[in-house]
């Protein structure tokens, strides 16, 4: 290997190390729980709901017939894009499932997003747990062909937040938009409502959450590292190509003259 290319494959390590800096800056605060171990996330078992990690996914099961039952994960957040899959497995569709997120845990107000086992969606801020509040979408539960009814069917919800504003999804299908600027930062949890029957059980897997920035940042990052790339690319072949117009003259000089081998 000459000098030139020990020292070109040099410049190429650096910027990937570089870029992947750049990269890992940028999407600071991004997160995506899989559910491999229970980590900061609350678990129990009680007479009325049991929440615990099991083989991958975060199962909650509430026995109890009536309330609204969840767990949170320890998180501070703000505006940004949160998303989580939820999977019914067990128990009666007329139920609630889903994600709160900007949780207060001192008040227990909240933004609450869930879907129900037989097609429907609620969404709205909860103040003290739900005993008051308001509905940010409709006049309550809305009937919604995107969502996945039934059993061991997942729903894929989300919500993207910046600055009040909130659209939120299932299934990647827009459900609605509103304005509300009650919240602006706090925890995230999952959660299921019984509504007159217990045995309701499901699985969340995957919740992950990009902060507002953050995909604004990576993409800046992109672009400039495509650019770096292009111009050490081509600074390279220049030096290169005139290397070997300098060597070529030398040769034509003195036809013994040998390309040097650099250690």
């Amino acid at each position: 290997m000459t000098k030139n290319t020990r020292v070109r494959s040099r410049v190429w390590s650096l910027l990937f190390v570089f870029g992947l800096t750049l990269l890992t800056a940028a999407c600071s605060g991004s997160f995506d729980e899989d559910f491999d171990s229970l980590g900061t996330w609350g678990s129990g078992d009680t007479a009325d709901a049991t929440a615990k990690v099991l083989h991958g996914v975060y199962e909650l099961h509430v026995k109890a017939e009536e309330g609204i039952f969840w767990s949170t994960a320890g998180k501070k957040i703000g505006d940004g894009v949160y998303k989580v899959e939820a999977t019914q497995v067990e128990g009666t569709l007329d139920n609630g499932y889903g994600m709160m997120f900007m949780i207060d845990n001192e008040t227990e107000d909240f933004y609450l997003f869930q879907v129900s086992g037989d097609g429907f969606i609620w969404i709205g801020l909860c103040r003290s747990a739900c005993k008051d509040g308001e509905i940010l979408i409709g006049e309550g539960w809305i009937e919604a062909d995107v969502v996945q009814p039934g059993l061991d069917n997942t729903n894929v919800l989300r919500v993207d937040v910046q600055d009040g504003d909130l659209e939120f999804y299932v299934n990647e299908q827009s459900v609605g938009q509103a304005h509300d600027e009650t919240l602006s930062k706090g925890d995230i949890g999952v959660m299921v409502e019984t509504r007159g029957e217990g045995g309701v059980r499901v699985h969340f897997d995957n919740f992950a959450f990009t902060p507002a920035d953050s995909e604004d940042k990576a993409r800046g990052v992109r672009v400039a590292l495509i650019a770096l790339v292009a111009a050490i690319a081509a600074g390279g072949v220049v030096v290169l190509l005139g290397r070997r117009a300098r060597d070529k003259a030398r040769y034509d000089e003195d036809e013994e003259y040998k390309d040097p081998i650099i250690p």
